[in-house]
């Protein structure tokens, strides 16, 4: 009557998740008579986890262990962990964790294969200090980009013990399990391990469904986001580390902010998108320009490709015989951006290409400088220290209370440097006369940057560099953007990143950083992903996730008419409604999204409106207060929280011409009727074509020829939905 399943030729007894550990664990003190049900289980057990360790072209041996996840703070996760069709347990296929204790635990039925196994495993630099590490985690989802494999840099001291036993047991002849039946209690039960296979069993099949799966998710297995620099609203990513917040689109432009400073200047525009921090780059030799991005230069690549992902955004361009690969992450320990270029010459002769970062400094509320901007701009003062190749600028405080702002930029080098560093902070010098930032003077007139620093009217950050490229060659340059609170602490980040390994440490900080957060709050990347597309509509007002115009227009009204429902109106608002239980999932993933974008320091209202008729029951009230009360209490990934809040209100007492009103701000309405976030964001997707695509590329190349300054076009902004 026991439950096997087919192995080879055999028959093996099926555990709960097909672990090494439950099969092979009682083999430590306790002996399996050959032949017996227990002896051919192991080892039919162990040519079943080789077989599956081959199939996965991975090392061998799966078992309970800790991955590659880690709560808030900082601590693995543990999990168990089977081959597929050894266990009872759904889903064994959908994650692979090779725990280095589980081949010890082998290496006591086929210890010749469990010593190749080990070698091939220190081979992975899977052993450290204390013997070998926890696990290697070879899931997709949770694997960094460019890697096969995350290791687990933990240590249990249950399983070194366990390993330490099998391997004793295996050169000792059985030493423990010798010692452990020496006990008469023991001899008196040795009988029950005499059982044999019975002849006739009837196997339970494995699922084929379990490999098809993990197939699918390989497949799928970052959970990229492709974004398209053509829509009809820029796509956007936030990137962050809970102080300091990085928003870039597809364009390659956006914004820079430090709690509640900006620290580069930006608006709202839809149209042109041009704020932002940005790197041109010009041939020496034919005088061509373009840039990172399609932002700010617009000339028209051969190739353009965008992929957003949790920590980090990446652009690929490809301009004839040159392929450049931008990468913007934020520092998981600091509060620093970095974007690196990758150059790399498929062509048959050598490039000499100038590289020219440039960020638009503001160094002060978002709402201040962009009241009294050339006010704003006479207090930032600059200087560049020769010794570290750094610039700095300082905002010089007009009151006792205001905080001290200090900031830097630099560049790191990897490959063959040409010439001396150039810098510039002056942001008319860097322009010049008659020109904007599509095509600055010191760029399409390949002028040498001034060096100008000080007190200058409009500050910027530039730095130049100049690089060779032979044939098949590439280079690589890191342009570091930091924020401190004192002089002293911006140069221990000049000094701490102006080395070439330190974008390697952010890189795999951010990410880690990343998965805490996602395993915090639940959601995978995909979900993420859709959460940041999400985002995108509250930074730009767009009409997708809007009611039509004449609801809109039959809101009208003035911003003092939320004031009443304790809606400020001064923060983006995402409106929810919904009116019947079945809509609540809608309201929870509403929810996970504000927690998920306060973590991204987005500042966003969630307006909850009941819409369930008047009724003595309120039991759609006390579900949605039960929901926002949860999400509330949980605990929050970001020790500096966003502003924001939520609102829970009921329709049938809020005024019919204030609930229109609160409908006609709102940059994103969800009705609970259309189902989930996903349907309504399928359901409602942004407009985009091959006409509009070709007529933002002639429009971008036409400005580039004409090299004349493009107006900034203000109009009606408002973030909640007033000017």
């Amino acid at each position: 009557g026991r439950q096997v399943t087919p192995v080879g030729a055999g028959a093996a007894l099926i555990s709960w998740s097909g672990s090494m550990f439950e099969y092979l664990m009682p083999s430590l003190v306790m002996r399996a008579p050959a032949d017996s049900l227990i002896e051919t289980t192991a080892r039919l057990v162990v040519r079943r986890q080789i077989d599956y360790g081959r199939k996965l072209g991975a090392p061998w041996g799966v078992s309970e262990s800790a991955y590659n996840a880690r709560d808030l703070e900082l601590t693995y996760q543990y999990s168990n962990f089977g081959v597929p069709g050894l266990g009872l347990k759904r889903g064994l296929a959908d994650n692979v964790v090779i725990a280095p204790y589980a081949t010890a635990l082998a290496a006591m039925i086929e210890p010749q294969a469990a010593a190749r196994n080990f070698e091939r495993l220190a081979a992975m630099t899977a052993q450290g200090r204390y013997g070998f590490y926890e696990a290697l985690d070879f899931t997709p989802d949770r694997v960094p980009e460019g890697k096969t494999a995350a290791l687990v840099q933990a240590f249990m001291a249950h399983h070194q013990g366990m390993t330490i036993v099998a391997i004793a047991d295996t050169v000792l002849e059985g030493a423990m399990r010798s010692r452990f039946h020496a006990d008469p209690l023991v001899q008196s039960a040795e009988l029950l391990l005499q059982e044999r296979v019975p002849r006739d069993v009837v196997a339970t099949p494995r699922s084929v469904a379990e490999s098809a799966r993990m197939r699918a998710r390989s497949a799928d297995a970052g959970g990229w986001r492709n974004a398209n620099p053509w829509g009809a609203t820029p796509d956007t990513q936030l990137i962050s580390n809970g102080r300091y917040t990085v928003m870039v689109t597809a364009a390659g432009s956006g914004y820079a902010s430090w709690r509640d400073i900006a620290v580069t200047r930006w608006r709202e525009d839809a149209t042109c998108d041009d704020w932002g921090s940005w790197i041109y780059l010009r041939d020496a030799i034919t005088g061509e320009i373009w840039s990172a991005g399609l932002q700010p230069t617009g000339a028209a690549p051969d190739d353009y490709r965008v992929v957003f992902n949790e920590d980090r955004a990446e652009i690929h361009r490809r301009d004839g015989t040159l392929s450049t690969t931008l990468e913007i992450l934020v520092s998981a320990e600091d509060d620093a951006e970095v974007r690196r270029v990758t150059l790399a010459n498929l062509g048959s002769r050598s490039r000499e290409i100038e590289i020219t970062s440039y960020v638009e400094l503001a160094l002060a509320p978002a709402a201040a400088d962009a009241a009294h901007p050339a006010f704003s701009k006479m207090f930032v003062e600059t200087e560049h220290l020769a010794t570290a190749g750094a610039l700095t600028a300082h905002r010089r405080r007009r009151s006792p209370d205001e905080p001290d702002i200090w900031a830097a930029h630099l560049a790191v080098v990897e490959g063959e440097a040409m010439g001396a560093r150039e810098l510039e902070t002056d942001r008319a010098r860097f322009i010049g006369r008659g020109h904007g930032v599509h095509a600055p003077a010191s760029i399409v007139g390949a002028r040498p940057l001034s060096g100008t620093v000080g007190t200058v009217l409009d500050p910027v950050f530039a730095l130049r560099r100049r690089v060779r490229l032979a044939p098949g060659a590439s280079a690589r340059i890191a342009f570091w953007t930091m924020v401190g609170s004192t002089r002293a602490e911006i140069l221990a980040l000049i000094d701490k990143h102006h080395d070439v390994s330190a974008f390697e440490r952010a890189a795999a900080l951010a990410w880690t950083q990343g998965q805490v957060q996602l395993h915090h709050l639940g959601i995978d990347r995909t979900e993420a992903g859709q959460l940041q597309r999400l985002a995108g509509h509250l930074i730009y007002a767009a009409p997708t996730l809007r009611p039509p115009s004449e609801i809109i227009q039959a809101g009208e009204g003035g911003q003092p008419s939320l004031w009443s429902l304790g809606v400020s109106g001064d923060l983006p608002i995402m409106l929810v409604r919904v009116s019947e239980e079945h809509q609540l999932n809608l309201v929870r993933e509403a929810l996970t999204a504000v927690e998920y974008w306060r973590t991204k320091r987005l500042a966003v209202d969630l307006v909850i409106l009941n819409e369930r008729g008047t009724s003595y029951v309120q039991d759609m009230q006390v579900a949605l207060e039960t929901l926002v009360r949860a999400s509330q209490s949980r605990p929050q990934v970001d020790h500096e929280r966003a502003p924001g809040h939520i609102f829970l209100l009921r329709g049938d007492l809020i005024a019919p011409e204030t609930a229109a009103l609160l409908a006609a701000v709102a940059r994103i309405v969800l009705v609970g009727e259309r189902g989930r976030l996903a349907d309504q964001m399928e359901y409602a997707p942004e407009a985009r074509s091959v006409a509009h695509q070709a007529l933002r590329r002639q429009v971008a190349a036409s400005e580039l020829q004409v090299a004349r300054p493009v107006p900034n076009i203000e109009y009606f902004n408002g973030l909640g939905g007033f000017g």
